[in-house]
């Protein structure tokens, strides 16, 4: 099978016309490789999750409920399960009583962990603008 990745952006305004898609192993035809990302990555919690879990991991699920202000138990389970779905945490399921279960990044997992901090540190730069616009749109 064979999967075929499209471009970004159409391929008549590109003007690399030696354009070839990247092509791997499976039969089906997939968007961007940047919409794939943000398929994965996307969404309120999940850059939180492996930020988190990037720090002192294994963590149980009442740590990450603590650590991660703001996120429902409801979230945080669709969400952990949609990462290990994805590959990116791996769960771990001890036979215990109660039963213990603990999260870790994968290699995958901890290869974004060097994205989600630079994304951290643009939103950190992105509220010091705003801020000092707010400031001088005061005056």
């Amino acid at each position: 099978m064979q999967v075929v990745y499209t471009m970004c952006t159409s391929i008549e305004n590109d003007s690399n016309a030696d354009y070839q898609p990247i092509r791997h192993q499976k039969m089906k035809e997939k968007t961007c490789p940047l919409v794939h990302a943000l398929e994965l990555l996307g969404g309120k919690w999940r850059l939180p999750i492996l930020y988190h879990l990037s720090s002192n991991s294994p963590k149980r699920f009442k740590e990450l409920e603590r650590t991660i202000v703001g996120i429902t138990p409801t979230m945080l389970t669709s969400n952990l399960k949609e990462l290990e779905r994805n590959g990116l945490i791996k769960r771990q399921a001890y036979a215990t009583v109660p039963p213990t279960v603990e999260y870790s990044l994968t290699e995958i997992g901890y290869s974004i962990i060097p994205l989600a901090g630079q994304i951290r540190d643009w939103g950190i730069r992105h509220l010091v603008d705003l801020n000092a616009q707010a400031d001088t749109e005061r005056c």
